[in-house]
């Protein structure tokens, strides 16, 4: 299993986050793995999957983050997640069979994904261009 000391994926936080009224601590933080890879990461359930992936340093293939484009759906393989919309562009029989959208779905539980095209997303150098106005 790759972690955080591999540059990929990231430790688990000590503490929650705040939750949706803003009290610290009372969101719940479920582990995610994504398989084959074995990468793993921390997803609370006030942010989507592909929402803590990215910021654990893990891009998963996406495009319009609103679950309509289907970049994003994959099979998971064990779990449970809800939906920040309320039509995500996965019919009722691809759900039966496991198909989600991370870019929309929020966990409820530990969660498995099967997402063989997940990859380290590479830091940007740093820029040596000037921005703004300059002085003279």
């Amino acid at each position: 299993m790759r972690d955080a000391s591999a540059g990929v994926g990231a430790d688990f936080p000590t503490e929650d986050p705040p939750g949706r009224d803003g009290a610290p601590g009372s969101a719940p933080v479920y582990s995610v793995e994504l398989r084959p890879s074995g990468w793993r990461y921390a997803c609370s359930s006030t942010s989507t999957l592909l929402q803590a992936a990215a910021k654990a340093g893990i891009r998963l293939r996406s495009s319009c983050r609103n679950g309509t484009c289907r970049t994003c759906m994959c099979i998971m393989l064990e779990g449970k997640v809800r939906y920040d919309t309320e039509w995500p562009g996965v019919a009722s029989d691809e759900q039966a069979e496991g198909w989600i959208l991370p870019c929309v779905a929020v966990p409820e539980s530990d969660v498995v994904l099967s997402a063989p095209k997940a990859s380290g997303l590479v830091p940007r150098p740093p820029s040596n261009n000037l921005t703004g106005a300059r002085r003279g």
